[in-house]
């Protein structure tokens, strides 16, 4: 228990790193002004454009125990595993002004993630609750740009995302005991990347951290494991990158 939270505590600390550098160079970056973007200047007036978002993900969920947890004797560790996953979205960005956009990103990601039960006293788990889920994704998105340097931006962005799991009927039919959520799930979301203007698109690398907001378990009294849970969040940390033009 105490190694999971050291690692959970290690990966949301390089994260927060990793958010902030970005957010201090789109301030940087918003000192400079556009000699030599050439570029840049191609897309300048622009105020609509479109593209497509290629991205791996790594999915986990956020447990929050029920008093049931506490008071049971057969349950020492309720533990989530995170899981690699694909992304694929297309964009709409349409421009606010030099500095703001507005983006909707509509798309399917591919993710799993597991739950790990221990018994007192025991080192290896005796029950893995692995979840597939297929979502159909549709991020709703502001993002602030720096002014261009060099045919190059920063950019922070921030929002919101709704979920709906295509995949949570067909394991229904399949009539496992499992932990089981429901279809629907809300996240905020916010990330850092930067703009590179090529001549005839834009590439944004980007990295994103997504936290569900809502509680996605699908409560079964008749399950022991599902009993020791109160809420069942998501969490994802998504790579992209993004062509657009």
């Amino acid at each position: 228990m105490g190694k999971f939270k050291y690692g959970y505590m290690r990966r949301l600390h390089w994260c927060q790193i990793v958010l902030f550098v970005a957010l201090a160079s789109s301030f940087s970056f918003g000192q400079s002004t556009v000699d030599k973007s050439y570029n840049y200047l191609d897309f300048k007036n622009k105020g609509l454009y479109y593209g497509i978002a290629l991205a791996v993900n790594n999915s986990s969920f956020t447990v929050n125990h029920s008093r049931n947890f506490i008071l049971n004797d057969s349950i020492s560790i309720n533990q989530p595993i995170s899981k690699p996953g694909l992304t694929f979205q297309g964009i709409f960005n349409l421009k606010l002004g030099h500095y703001f956009d507005f983006r909707v990103l509509a798309g399917f990601s591919i993710s799993e993630r597991s739950l790990s039960y221990y018994k007192p006293g025991e080192d290896l788990p005796y029950r893995n609750d692995n979840i597939e889920f297929v979502y159909a994704d549709i991020p709703i998105l502001i993002r602030y740009k720096s002014a261009p340097f060099k045919d190059k931006r920063a950019f922070v962005v921030a929002g919101m995302k709704y979920s709906y799991d295509v995949n949570g009927f067909a394991r229904r039919q399949d009539g496992q005991k499992d932990v089981t959520v429901v279809p629907h799930d809300f996240s905020l979301e916010v990330g850092a990347g930067m703009q590179f203007f090529f001549p005839f698109f834009i590439l944004s690398p980007e990295i994103k951290m997504s936290q569900g907001i809502g509680n996605i378990l699908s409560y079964n009294n008749e399950l022991n494991e599902s009993r020791v849970i109160d809420k069942l969040l998501t969490r994802t940390f998504t790579i992209s990158f993004h062509f657009e033009g």
